[in-house]
């Protein structure tokens, strides 16, 4: 499956960067997606491989502080690219005439830019809270990778500031973009459905069907983890869960992407025939 993740989000980056056709903004952001997918997996995967294959389950301190952050960093840009996918395709269908305009270069590079950033201070901040809590000598984090809730709560210090900005920041940054993808996906409903034609809104709609697919696949699978995790209290439960959006949705993505489009089917087809 981790091979499969790489390869399938691989192939998607060099159709596109080998395919002239495809430099526009939608594909811009989805490669983007495809290469920050291959690094969230990255994070914990092959760790979890080692461990399976050495029948050790021993991770440093550093290098849980190290994975943690960089969990956080993959899964927020994440969150984030797909935010910036939606308002993609708010403007591609709201404003078709002014779409090349108001999507240049410039802001394209400055929405992933803004992305990173945004990403990279959430993740040290997060990362940063962790460093000044004590821990025993030794602790058993009941995961398979070193997960910033049950990290927390194996914690012998206080943890409510921990706690109150894990929450504030995933509530503003989370909810905040969940709230953006909803807008963008109510105002492209009602100018779908202004459309006379039922064909055009079958080409308006498919346009925006395989990113939606992927937006439902992503924040059904983490919210289920964490209202799951929340209701039943049952790590070993959480940790089967979270498989579904560290694993199964980075690797459905190129799928999804590939199957429902047939500008990305035609640069596969082409760079696999080189």
């Amino acid at each position: 499956m981790y091979l499969i993740t790489v390869l399938g989000n691989l192939l998607i980056i060099l159709a596109i960067s080998s395919d002239s056709h495809l430099h526009t903004p939608m594909y811009f952001f989805l490669s983007n997606l495809s290469l920050v997918d291959i690094c969230f997996t990255s994070t914990t995967i092959p760790k979890m491989l080692w461990n399976i294959q050495t029948q050790s389950k021993d991770i440093t301190y550093e290098g849980c502080i190290t994975q943690m952050y960089f969990f956080i960093l993959f899964a927020g840009l994440d969150n984030f690219i797909l935010t910036v996918m939606a308002y993609d395709r708010f403007v591609a269908i709201c404003h078709p005439l002014h779409y090349m305009v108001i999507m240049n270069s410039r802001l394209c590079g400055l929405l992933v830019l803004v992305s990173w950033i945004m990403s990279v201070l959430n993740s040290l901040l997060e990362s940063l809270m962790v460093l000044r809590l004590s821990f025993c000598s030794e602790f058993e984090i009941p995961h398979f990778f070193c997960e910033f809730n049950q990290v927390l709560q194996l914690a012998c210090s206080d943890t409510f500031l921990n706690n109150m900005i894990m929450y504030f920041t995933g509530a503003l940054l989370g909810g905040g973009s969940l709230a953006g993808i909803l807008y963008s996906y109510s105002k492209i409903l009602s100018s779908i459905c202004g459309i006379p034609s039922a064909q055009g809104k079958y080409k308006a709609f498919s346009t925006c069907a395989s990113h939606l697919s992927v937006v439902s696949l992503f924040y059904g699978t983490l919210l289920g983890v964490y209202f799951s995790s929340a209701a039943f209290r049952s790590s070993h439960s959480s940790a089967t869960a979270s498989v579904m959006y560290t694993v199964v949705t980075p690797m459905l993505n190129p799928f999804i992407y590939s199957l429902r489009n047939k500008d990305i089917k035609r640069a596969l087809k082409r760079f696999l025939g080189r």
